[in-house]
């Protein structure tokens, strides 16, 4: 299961072991988390947030500390767990560091992708591409999400995988945020389709410097959409 994807029959299942439940508690958050549901600095109250998910608050504890190893939760003293809030300039930090994450394992997904990984890829983009005409933005962002994740994956690196896969879920939000615009929607079919040939075609060297690019836009696109939130996030650093 994907982070986006609808979990509502994993909250129906009160038979889950705890771990499962835990985990697609906090898959559940994550989604709250990049959809603004939870916004950054608000504090999370255990009571709220089990009556609101219709859980125990034992899964629930369990799933707030794995987003607070994630980087996506915060215990504050005092105060307990609250969003994180990530400053200006610790985003562009990491996106940069994503950049040069995704630009790696584009090259390495090059060389290692079978033609069966890369046909899923063109399948994922396709799949992206009929959730934008229907203006789905939650799959939308859920399939744009899985391309990226599916290249890494290509690459055959279980150390890049884990370090992306860690880092993708510090700026989910970031990263939602960023497609809110029909311009920045179509932008992103446009580059995904880049992406796609230039991995089909095995050209390392081209699809890892469109990939920093393209992670960068990200940047630019926060900026040109949340300039006033993101200006008081520079006041506070």
């Amino acid at each position: 299961m994907t982070d986006f994807e609808d979990e509502t029959d994993a909250f129906e299942n009160n038979e889950a072991p705890d771990v499962l439940l835990s985990m697609q508690i906090a898959q559940r958050l994550r989604t709250l988390i990049a959809t603004d549901e939870l916004k950054p600095g608000e504090r999370l109250r255990e009571r709220t947030l089990a009556e609101r998910l219709e859980v125990s608050r034992t899964p629930l504890r369990e799933a707030l500390k794995e987003l607070a190893s994630d980087g996506l939760v915060v215990v504050l003293p005092k105060r307990g767990a609250v969003v994180a809030d990530l400053g200006a300039a610790e985003i562009a930090e990491k996106l940069d560091v994503l950049g040069v994450i995704e630009a790696f394992g584009g090259e390495a997904a090059c060389r290692m992708a079978t033609d069966a990984e890369i046909a899923e890829i063109r399948a994922l983009h396709y799949e992206m591409h009929a959730a934008y005409e229907r203006r789905d933005r939650m799959n939308y962002f859920r399939l744009n999400q899985a391309i990226h994740t599916n290249v890494i994956a290509a690459a055959k690196n279980a150390t890049l995988r884990e370090v992306h896969e860690r880092l993708n879920r510090q700026l989910y939000r970031y990263r939602f945020q960023g497609s809110v615009t029909s311009e920045t929607w179509h932008t992103a079919i446009d580059e995904h389709e880049v992406i796609i040939q230039l991995l089909s075609a095995r050209d390392g060297a081209k699809l890892g410097e469109f990939l920093r690019r393209h992670v960068h836009s990200t940047w630019e696109q926060l900026a040109s959409n949340d300039a006033e939130a993101l200006s008081a996030a520079e006041d506070a650093e």
